[in-house]
């Protein structure tokens, strides 16, 4: 399979898949910041939890920045 359809279809997978692993990476963050007892593993959890959002809200844009169609 393929063409234009096979390669919209990868593209997609791979914008979704950065937003499932941000998302899980997210979810690590939280479970660290709700189950320590150290300041320091807080603060890394916090860490964590705020480059996944950042990670969830800019890289699939800057993918699909990069991967439209020109103009014609």
């Amino acid at each position: 399979m393929n063409g234009p359809k096979a390669t919209a279809r990868r593209r997609y997978f791979a914008m979704l898949g950065v937003r499932l692993a941000g998302t899980a990476g997210a979810v690590f963050g939280l479970f660290l910041l709700g189950r320590s007892e150290h300041t320091v593993t807080r603060v890394l959890g916090i860490a964590i939890v705020l480059s996944a959002l950042l990670m969830i809200a800019l890289v699939p844009r800057s993918l699909a920045h990069r991967w439209r169609t020109p103009p014609e």
